[in-house]
């Protein structure tokens, strides 16, 4: 018996392989189809290799080593490193100082630096060195003029795209920096956020789900020939079971045949990627290969997806000798298992869901839930259009016909919209839970920025160094005005603590116009002393006491104390809040009022203002601050941020995204294009009866418009209903009710591209000639 299947699964493949030019067109149309759905797998199948390359390469690039008191000897192959990263138009960029202990030559060099940077030169990453090609004077001008003598290799890089660079220097210590022995350490990884888990589940589900549907959509191709052609089959002998079985060869031929175009198209595309950098994302082609087990998974179940669908198709269809009963009134599709999926998705969306926002997320019952309710909505959808246009009457003529085709078989252009309607679908559910999941995520930040645009800060030495320092942002391009001060920290004069250490308190000292940006202090004149208490009880200061103002650290590391007194005329204020956010407390005074000539560990603090509308200005900050000057730094305020675990998933987001709407758009090209082969004929009758071309133009776009019509309502209800099964299982609120607006015309604008771009086909395939047969 197996020997006899295996000869009439054989006997397909002859009918796919050497069925003519008809049949090698149907073959190739379903291999293309197969094909693409078949790339994007295997690239999903790549994202854990990719994942897991880029980490190792970025904790290959760690150092081993210590600072302070923990600090290894220096020796001929240490060296000293210091972060000193930098942002450019929302764009970060990956900066070290390097400076070599001994010879350069043999000091330990991060991965992809075959050249340790002298002081005043830097290696750049291709990335950053097309940035500052483009980019020009404003980024140039933040690295001070410095030499690139090297690129960043592959090795020491995230990706191709990241921006990065090492900066010799000359001016670190193992107070400032790191010294280090070797690099290559492991990273600790941050959890995440439980809605974050569950964003991630819902997007791939959403993004690989269309490209299922799409293949065994693809497997369905020019389904009228044949089964008329295994009609003919059961005329010379054939039994139900045989033609089923030869049916079964065909498609397992097309089938593998899409695999090795599939294969094809993944080797041709990963060359492009490295290419390519959207938003932040970059890959290593050498990175892209399929985690062994899901390529296999991917190689085993297409074939059998692609088998099952077909027998599955001919199960609802009666093949007799004289004929396929499809053609006639066939019966009318049953609701209650597509109901029955969409139930089921619900329980156990329900049933798997966390208990509370916070516990631990079961990422495998969420995905099938997920996958279940689409999995219903797509399965409603050739239901729907049974339906709906059985009470379709009368009308134009372009109406009619498409009409009375859809009634006749609607199958076909259900199962043509069906991936747009599963996509549409997960994305409404996806955007819902996206609005709600980024309210959360976006953390106020306290920032004020009507008081300032941005804080600069530097370490200084002395006092005189802060008006120098003011002066230099004062002259950046777009700042309005600048407020300076210098802030350092004292101990109280109390007992020490076992290990030390005393509380302590910071206090700031500047001139009254800028004291009153900082605290409320009603009159002020210079020689006046202000304290504001702060709001844990920790580090107190009364007027008449004594502070060491020698400088914070360790204690085995402190000076001689250099004491100052708190007068007794010291005026408590309450605590005022700062314009990045932080609280104001501890002793503000005027110039006159403090001597801290003998202080250290001091800092010069500048409150910036800009502008309004300038974006550069902000540039032109940094670019002052520098990258060399590690002491140096500016805070640019804003109202908000973004989490940065929320940031990297918003960005794959918009890559899958992408990658998922071009796979849809190919297939409904493809499908579109097997719609029109397969009624080449009767196209080419009724324009040889007289039927003008522009009714059945019209015909044509009202026979794909109206399954698109239903598909995107059904996909908006279903859509909005796991949307709001998803927020209630993040603890979330519906943030945008009318998500499916922009969505639903978005599909729907994608369709009616696709359908006029076939129109020249469909104008070619109503010729005369189309009615020559064999």
């Amino acid at each position: 018996m197996i020997r006899t299947w295996l000869r009439e699964l054989g006997l397909g493949v002859r009918f796919a392989a050497g069925g003519g030019r008809s049949g090698w067109v149907r073959t190739l149309l379903t291999a293309a189809g197969v094909g693409i759905g078949v790339a994007v797998l295997l690239l999903a199948a790549s994202v854990p290799t990719v994942l897991d390359a880029s980490e190792a390469r970025k904790d290959g690039r760690q150092p081993v080593g210590g600072m302070g008191e923990d600090v290894a000897p220096p020796g001929p192959t240490t060296a000293l490193m210091a972060w000193s990263g930098t942002t450019f138009r929302d764009t970060e960029v990956v900066g070290r100082l390097l400076q070599a202990d001994g010879d350069r030559e043999e000091a330990v060099r991060p991965p992809g630096v075959a050249h340790f940077p002298a002081p005043g030169e830097m290696v750049v990453s291709p990335a950053l060195r097309e940035m500052l090609d483009t980019e020009g004077e404003l980024l140039a001008e933040r690295f001070r003029g410095a030499e690139i003598v090297g690129t960043i290799g592959p090795e020491g890089l995230k990706g191709p795209g990241e921006p990065a660079y090492y900066l010799g220097s000359d001016a670190l210590d193992t107070d400032n920096a790191w010294r280090v022995t070797e690099f290559g350490m492991e990273g600790g990884q941050s959890p995440l956020d439980p809605a974050l888990v569950v964003l991630i589940v819902v997007m791939l589900s959403v993004l690989l789900m269309p490209i299922v549907v799409f293949v065994a959509t693809a497997v369905r191709f020019g389904g009228e020939r044949r089964d008329r052609r295994l009609a003919a089959l059961r005329l010379v002998g054939a039994d139900i079971a045989m033609t089923r079985r030869i049916a079964a060869g065909e498609v397992l031929f097309a089938s593998m045949l899409g695999l090795v175009v599939g294969a094809l198209l993944f080797l041709v595309g990963r060359e492009l990627v490295e290419g390519l950098s959207i938003s932040t994302i970059s890959v290593y082609t050498a990175d892209i290969v399929p985690v062994w087990w899901l390529g296999a998974l991917v190689v085993t179940l297409v074939p059998v997806i692609a088998v099952g669908v077909t027998l599955a198709a001919l199960r609802g269809v009666a093949i007799g000798p004289l004929g396929v009963f499809r053609e006639g009134t066939t019966r009318r599709r049953r609701v209650w298992w597509r109901l029955l999926l969409v139930a089921v998705g619900v329980a156990m969306l329900v049933y798997f869901g966390p208990d509370d926002p916070g516990s631990a997320v079961n990422e495998w019952g969420i995905s099938a839930g997920v996958l279940l309710m689409l999995c219903g909505i797509t399965a409603l959808l050739p239901w729907a259009v049974e339906r709906v246009v059985t009470w379709m009457r009368g009308g134009p003529l372009s109406w009619q016909l498409a009409t009375r085709r859809l009634q006749m078989n609607s199958g076909m252009a259900a199962r043509a919209v069906s991936g747009v309607t599963v996509a549409v679908a997960g994305a409404v559910a996806l955007h819902m839970l996206f609005a709600a999941v980024e309210t959360a995520q976006r953390k106020p930040t306290g920032h004020d920025e009507s008081r300032a645009r941005a804080v600069a800060s530097s370490l200084i030495d002395d006092t005189a160094e802060l008006g120098p320092f003011v002066d230099r942002y004062a002259a950046t391009e777009g700042v309005t005005s600048v407020r300076g001060y210098v802030r350092g920290y004292a101990d109280l004069d109390v007992t020490p603590d076992a290990e030390g250490h005393r509380p302590g308190t910071p206090f700031h000292i500047g001139e009254c116009r800028v004291l009153r940006e900082l605290i409320e202090t009603g009159s002020c004149a210079d020689g006046d002393v202000f304290v504001v208490p702060a709001s844990f009880d920790e580090g107190v200061v009364e007027p008449g006491d004594r502070l060491d103002l020698s400088g914070y650290s360790e204690p085995s590391d402190r000076a001689e104390p250099v004491w100052w007194t708190l007068p007794g005329t010291a005026r408590t204020i309450g605590d005022v809040e700062a314009p990045n956010g932080d609280l104001y407390y501890g002793v503000f005074a005027t110039p006159a009022a403090m001597d801290v000539s003998d202080a250290s560990d001091l800092s010069a603090v500048a409150l910036v203002t800009t502008v309004p509308g300038d974006e550069d200005v902000v540039e032109h900050l940094r670019n002052t601050a520098g990258l060399s000057e590690w002491r140096e730094d500016v805070q640019v305020l804003s109202d908000t941020r973004l989490t940065s675990q929320f940031v990297t998933i918003r960005n794959a987001l918009f890559v899958g995204a992408i990658v998922v709407m071009l796979m849809i758009a190919a297939s409904m090209v493809v499908s579109t294009l097997e719609q029109l082969r397969e009624r080449k004929r009767q196209l080419s009758v009724l324009v040889a009866f007289g039927t003008r071309r522009g009714t059945l133009g019209a015909s044509v776009l009202w026979q794909t418009a109206v399954p698109v019509g239903i598909g995107l309502a059904l996909a908006s209800a279903g859509g909005t209903a796991l949307g709001v099964l998803l927020l209630d299982m993040v603890g979330a609120e519906v943030t945008d009710w009318l998500a499916f607006l922009p969505l639903t015309a978005a599909g729907l604008g994608m369709i009616l591209l696709v359908t006029v771009a076939s129109l020249p086909m469909l104008w070619r395939v109503m010729r005369p000639d189309g009615l020559r047969t064999e």
